[in-house]
């Protein structure tokens, strides 16, 4: 008998675990692009097994357990009785006696055991090797959010706003690359962090932006993907404490993460933020989050685009309500980020906070400018604030043909649900 929640349980394991099982088997491997590949193969694996023979007690341990073996496998048919397989068989405990099938009765994978002090250096190398220089910046991206994030390619599409396709040929160019350059997986040295460093933190940003609000399913918050961002920001101010853009990083997703606890209802339903209850706020991540930003300022000589987008997220955090919020401090923190990282989102939230403070009609050039320019053409945003924009106005018509547009593009059922009582209320 199949049991359908097996196939459920391999993905939960998955998004919480694949960055530590790739990880580990490239540490193991010694080769990136093979560990990916066995990661994959062990999940295959387990989309058969799971379901027909139920979840292991260890499902982590199985996968990394099955990942190993095929890579013992491999190097065995590779006329492997060298140092890498005697030193891979040796760590299993499994001598020259591996099985020829990680499909064949395996050990029990309870005793394969995670090491907390092994479990961050796999993680960071894992980031570090994904944004290589031979690597373009949407391919270290792209292939950050794949391994380490555990997206999947119609995910990692949503957040770049391209085809899925192209994300699957980045990854797979990606890949062949860093194989053909023989990089080692390994943390790299001081000196060559740096360059690294906004792949770096552009990957854990979108990883936890996809975490915040799914783009889709029926869950607006993927706790397990935001959860990962924030503790790989963690990790990364630990590893580079001089660096400014790190703690702005960090800053931005702890106050970001603290309005969570209110952002949804009891059926899941998205809260907006006019109707949110502060008093849920995490204040403790607001404190965590304030301090970031202040050490930001302090080993920085200005705040960079995270460190400005945190500065923003402060004003919300320390507003009674949205009527009390600053907006003007808000606006102008948009026009700098502007102008230090040009972005369309950018300038539509801009718009947002022009319409808080101004009032809509001063708004809906910036966002008709966007329009115009065809930016944001596959999301979803620039409609529904477009369609927010003209209610205000008091332009039905108009408002419910943005709103109709926007929740065509909206891939989230939850947020959609939003907009499809947004457009209802128009009448």
């Amino acid at each position: 008998m199949v049991d359908p929640t097996g196939r459920e349980a391999v993905t939960a394991v998955w998004r919480i675990e694949s960055a530590r099982i790739v990880g580990a088997l490239a540490r193991y491997t010694g080769d990136f692009a093979l560990a990916e590949d066995l990661a994959q193969e062990a999940l295959a694996e387990a989309l058969v097994t799971w379901p027909r023979e139920g979840t292991p007690r260890n499902p982590a341990g199985w996968l990394l357990t099955v990942g190993r073996r095929r890579a013992i496998d491999m190097f065995r048919r590779r006329s492997a009785l060298d140092e890498r397989y005697a030193a891979l068989a040796h760590e299993l405990g499994e001598g020259g006696a591996a099985s020829g099938s990680p499909a064949d009765p395996a050990p029990d994978p309870q005793d394969v055991l995670w090491d907390p002090d092994q479990i961050d250096d796999d993680v960071l190398a894992l980031m570090f090797i994904s944004c290589h220089p031979v690597l373009s910046r949407e391919a270290r991206v792209a292939l950050t959010l794949r391994v380490v994030g555990g997206l999947t390619s119609d995910e990692i599409a949503k957040a770049f706003l391209v085809p899925t396709a192209t994300v699957q040929a980045r990854i797979t160019r990606a890949k062949k690359t860093l194989g053909a350059a023989r990089v080692p997986f390994e943390v790299p040295p001081p000196q060559h962090r740096t360059e690294r460093l906004g792949s770096v933190l552009s990957a854990i940003y979108l990883i936890f932006t996809e975490g915040s609000s799914a783009s889709s399913g029926n869950s607006l918050i993927r706790f397990d993907l935001a959860g990962e961002a924030l503790r790989l920001a963690r990790v990364l101010t630990r590893l580079m404490p001089n660096e400014p853009e790190v703690y702005g990083l960090l800053a931005l997703l702890e106050l970001t993460s603290a309005r969570f606890p209110a952002r949804t209802g009891p059926d899941g339903e998205p809260v907006l933020l006019d109707e949110q209850d502060r008093r849920r706020w995490d204040r403790a991540a607001i404190g965590r989050g304030r301090a970031a930003l202040a050490h930001a300022g302090q080993v920085g000589r200005g705040l960079g685009a995270y460190g400005l987008q945190a500065a923003i997220a402060e004003c919300h955090a320390l507003a009674p309500s949205v009527d009390e919020t600053n907006w003007e401090r808000v606006v102008l923190i948009y026009e700098a980020l502007g102008r230090l990282a040009p972005s369309p989102v950018i300038d539509l939230n801009r718009a947002v906070a022009v319409s808080m403070a101004r009032g809509p009609a001063a708004a809906l050039p910036i966002v008709d400018e966007l329009l115009s320019a065809e930016a944001l053409s596959n999301s979803y945003l620039l409609p529904s604030v477009r369609g927010e924009l003209l209610t205000r106005l008091g332009r039905t018509a108009e408002a419910r043909t943005e709103l109709e547009a926007a929740i065509r593009l909206c891939g989230n059922g939850r947020e959609r649900a939003v907009l499809e009582r947004k457009l209802a209320a128009l009448g």
